[in-house]
């Protein structure tokens, strides 16, 4: 007897934008859900097609923290109930 295979579960990100990345994306945070193993880049791709337009532009100049925590590889796994913050460039002295 074989026992069912078991899909793994997808992952829930809640993501947080900051700054005109608020503007485009019109809320402050959202839940979006993933493929199990989904990436940083797997997730900016969801939030293309979620919020197609004007947060594109600002997804391409923007930097990535998980769990407050500065992303440098868009290749790093993200795991159920990580916090994606998306900053966009800030200008200021």
């Amino acid at each position: 007897m074989t026992s069912p295979s078991l899909s793994p579960s997808p992952v829930t990100v809640v993501v947080r934008y900051f700054a005109s990345a608020r503007a485009a994306a019109g809320t402050e945070e959202e839940k979006v859900e993933l493929a199990a193993g989904a990436t940083v880049a797997d997730a900016v791709q969801a939030l293309r097609e979620l919020h197609p337009g004007q947060l594109s532009r600002v997804l391409d100049a923007a930097s990535f923290l998980v769990n407050e925590v500065a992303v440098r590889d868009r290749g790093r796994a993200l795991g159920d109930g990580s916090h994606l913050d998306v900053l966009p460039p800030f200008a200021g002295g």
